[in-house]
């Protein structure tokens, strides 16, 4: 659990402690965060306490030191837990920010001593924090706004244009992801990220999924299935709708992979369809063409960050709501989003390879 000793030959480099947050997309998007502390503070050592799944992640970002691994789960109190914790770092942080806005995210940097502790004002946390913000969210309606602010002094203009997540990956761990799963660079690839944490009200229908890799197979690519074991029963339910033949050029990886290992692969897809999810995020951190599906929630929360995105929405009359499962049951958000919008966006995306394995689909 302990940091170990700064870098800095001087000892004078600041040294940050970030208190991470609980889902994967955020995590990714935390970086711009990490960036904009690197700018100003060029020799900072930053440190992340986060959940020991966000590892894969952390590691791949240039600008964090290394991941503290908190053993706690997602809204577990454990008092003692935090405390003793936050006594085992004491000493050895001048500054810590929260991302999340709850209590008990606020207990470990108060545990710890550390000097300034900066956050969002969020659940009865006054005592706990001494830079407290009370967030603008007219001034700050994206994600990663309200991640960079805490970088800044109160009101301080963010820099223009915005930093973008950016996972860096090493060729020999990809190459070993490869290899693992007898998986071949012979065609381009397309990744497909069916599922969603948050809800049903996320999950664009298999059966559009299918028909877009029925698409993308015909004209010569391989499909690659990416998502947890709650995702690789969707992922089966897309390859058995694929006649055989075609089926044979998809591989379901969800729920196989570690998440280290899916980033890795994910890197070597040539485009990706995803839900509004973590991998979302993951895949636009890789710079992956990427067409972005969004069903109850909004891309003017958490857009996908990269350079070729493409979303596409239905945006009916009731979305979005951010609700996890539809109040009218018909997920008409996600169910009238025809497969053809989708191929489209993905030519649309450009790019010669691109452009060339989809022409014949339209």
């Amino acid at each position: 659990m302990q940091p170990a000793a700064s870098p800095s030959v001087s000892g004078l480099s600041m040294r940050i402690l970030i208190i991470g947050p609980s889902w994967v997309g955020d995590m990714v998007m935390a970086q711009t965060l990490f960036q904009c502390l690197k700018q100003q503070h060029p020799d900072c050592v930053i440190d992340v306490l986060a959940p020991e799944w966000s590892r894969p992640i952390l590691e791949r970002m240039p600008e964090v030191r290394q991941a503290l691994s908190f053993p706690l789960g997602h809204g577990a109190l454990e008092l003692a837990t935090r405390r003793r914790i936050g006594k085992s770092l004491a000493g050895q942080y001048d500054q810590a920010i929260l991302l999340p806005n709850s209590l008990k995210s606020a207990l470990v940097p108060f545990f710890a001593g550390i000097p300034k502790r900066t956050g969002w004002r969020g659940e009865m946390r006054l005592g706990l924090l001494n830079d407290v913000r009370k967030l603008d969210k007219a001034r700050y309606p994206l994600m990663i706004e309200r991640f960079m602010a805490l970088a800044y002094a109160p009101g301080a203009e963010l820099p223009q244009p915005y930093p973008r997540p950016n996972l860096q990956i090493e060729a020999q761990s990809r190459d070993a992801a490869l290899a693992k799963f007898g998986l071949e660079l012979d065609r381009p690839v397309l990744a497909l990220c069916p599922g969603a944490e948050f809800g049903e009200a996320k999950r664009w229908p298999a059966e559009h999924y299918a028909e877009v890799a029925d698409a993308l197979i015909r004209q010569g690519w391989q499909v690659w299935l990416f998502g947890s074991k709650n995702d690789h029963p969707v992922g089966e339910q897309i390859r058995d709708r694929l006649i055989p033949g075609l089926r044979e050029e998809s591989y379901n990886l969800a729920g196989e992979t570690s998440l280290a290992e899916a980033i890795d692969l994910m890197s070597c897809a040539n485009a990706v369809v995803s839900n509004d999810s973590g991998l979302m995020h993951v895949a636009a951190a890789l710079n992956r063409p990427l067409v972005a599906v969004y069903g109850s929630t909004s891309p003017g929360f958490t857009p996908p960050l990269a350079e070729q995105v493409e979303v596409v929405r239905t945006g009916i009359e009731c979305s979005p709501c951010f609700d996890r499962t539809c109040r009218f049951g018909h997920y008409n958000c996600l169910r009238l989003l025809e497969p053809g919008k989708v191929i489209a966006a993905l030519h649309s995306l450009g790019g010669p390879n691109l452009i060339d394995a989809v022409a014949e689909v339209d």
